[in-house]
């Protein structure tokens, strides 16, 4: 994800979706998918109909729109908001407003949490923070989301038939080869099966104004897998959003050891996958 620059247009579902709140650009990725921030006029309720807008609190309309790569990368709103559904029994994570399709894009409705996001400029200037509270919340989602109960999975195998789906369509990522899938193969051991986030890339967890864990954003991947799978991305974020040397913070307020084997089959998992 990035924050978008620019003139960013808005798609004429998310204006009718905020009536007369106002609306911001706050992420796009590499798929045409972007979020929006709606912000209700004079901190109330919109008086145009709008369903996004529709209360005292802002909300955020993250919009895809259909093709062939969304489809192969299993983009799928509904599925993601059923995922955010399950999981807020047992964490934080922003309140499902509404969900919707049409046959040219895809919508999901959520209510803020009211916190800034990891890679906020506040916290970009204490990445020490930032490092910590991405460990601590990690640590706090994966013991709390119960496996034997989580009905989706992130799995090794299921990752790497996304790739060989996104090859087959001409889509793969640069180093893919069967050689590369082979060592892909070669996974190691599972250490703690837990449920993952998915995305633990830095801009999806939140913070409290304190500095603590707030809550995790974007879940749409969210499944059972080896906790190494969300530690080496969320480690390996750092250094794009902060630069090296915050990877340790992340392990201690975790509690655990640096593995690097995990780290760096995960890491190629998620490079190539």
């Amino acid at each position: 994800m990035t924050i978008p620059t620019g003139e960013v247009g808005v798609p004429d579902v998310v204006r009718e979706l905020a009536g007369d709140s106002r609306v911001a650009p706050a992420w796009s990725n590499e798929l045409g998918g972007l979020t929006f921030r709606i912000e209700p006029a004079n901190g109330q309720a919109a008086d145009g109909g709008g369903r996004a807008g529709a209360g005292q609190r802002a909300s955020f309309v993250k919009w895809a729109p259909r093709s062939e790569r969304a489809t192969i990368e299993r983009v799928d709103l509904a599925d993601e908001a059923a995922r955010m559904q399950w999981a807020a029994r047992y964490t934080r994570v922003p309140h499902v407003l509404e969900v919707g399709a049409d046959e040219d894009s895809e919508w999901l409705v959520t209510e803020a949490i009211e916190a800034r996001s990891a890679v906020d400029p506040r916290w970009l200037a204490e990445p020490e923070t930032a490092a910590r509270a991405i460990g601590a919340g990690l640590r706090a989602l994966h013991d709390a989301l119960p496996v034997d109960e989580c009905p989706w999975t992130w799995s090794i195998s299921d990752r790497i038939a996304v790739a060989e789906a996104r090859a087959a369509q001409g889509h793969a990522s640069d180093g893919w080869s069967p050689e590369a899938r082979d060592r892909l193969l070669d996974s190691p051991d599972h250490d703690r099966l837990v449920v993952c986030h998915g995305d633990a890339c830095a801009p999806n967890t939140l913070l409290a104004d304190d500095g603590s864990f707030a809550g995790h954003v974007d879940l749409g991947a969210l499944g059972i897998a080896d906790r190494w799978a969300d530690l080496s991305i969320a480690t390996y974020s750092l250094g794009w959003n902060f630069g090296p040397g915050y990877d340790h913070l992340v392990y201690e307020a975790y509690g655990i050891e640096e593995d690097p084997d995990r780290v760096a089959y995960y890491r190629l998992l998620w490079d190539l996958g």
